[in-house]
């Protein structure tokens, strides 16, 4: 789906002009986008299995949710929101704790390079699985995978394939925090 999305420049400073973001992404442009990475009390981690239909990365594992940011779009209320389209939980301001915010350049094709400042957010997640609703158009599963083993496949996923490739910082940020809240 294409939205409005706010530009920034390469040091994540918002430049005070809005694009498509099938533009934004056409022209290299650096925008803001949420993750929020859920995590259980017994150690594990929800990932979700991107839609066949995506046109970056479908049916890779990726973080819990995420999401572009809309144009004048405050960070937390877009993280809010794209839990609830994504997964069908709400979670409020108070759930949410903000562990980083992480440069992203992928050139996934000569017209296609996504620049990206990820708001990156960890939250406990305090119900089953069974009672999320996932988005069909942008998740095609969810799974809950214990700390270590998602630890062990990402040190394989280079031969694997199974993740959104992510920079190594990224993800040893997102354990780090998770492993303080166990």
């Amino acid at each position: 789906m294409d939205e409005l999305i706010d530009i920034l420049d390469d040091n994540g400073n918002y430049t005070g002009k809005s694009l498509m973001k099938s533009e934004a992404h056409k022209k290299g442009l650096f925008h803001p986008t949420v993750h929020i990475w859920f995590y259980t009390k017994k150690g594990e981690v929800l990932i979700q299995q991107r839609a066949a239909s995506k046109e970056t990365h479908p049916l890779l594992w990726d973080v819990s949710v995420a999401g572009h940011i809309g144009a004048g779009e405050d960070l937390v209320e877009s993280a809010i929101r794209e839990v609830s389209e994504e997964i069908g939980l709400v979670v409020t301001k108070k759930e949410i704790r903000k562990v980083g915010v992480f440069k992203s350049v992928k050139e996934l094709r000569a017209d296609f390079i996504d620049c990206e400042f990820h708001h990156t957010y960890i939250s406990e997640l305090n119900t089953s699985l069974d009672n999320l609703k996932k988005q069909e158009s942008e998740v095609k599963a969810l799974a809950l995978i214990p700390l270590p083993v998602f630890i062990d496949e990402l040190r394989q996923n280079n031969s694997s394939k199974k993740y959104v490739p992510h920079d190594p910082l990224y993800f040893q940020t997102i354990i780090d925090a998770i492993e303080k809240q166990l």
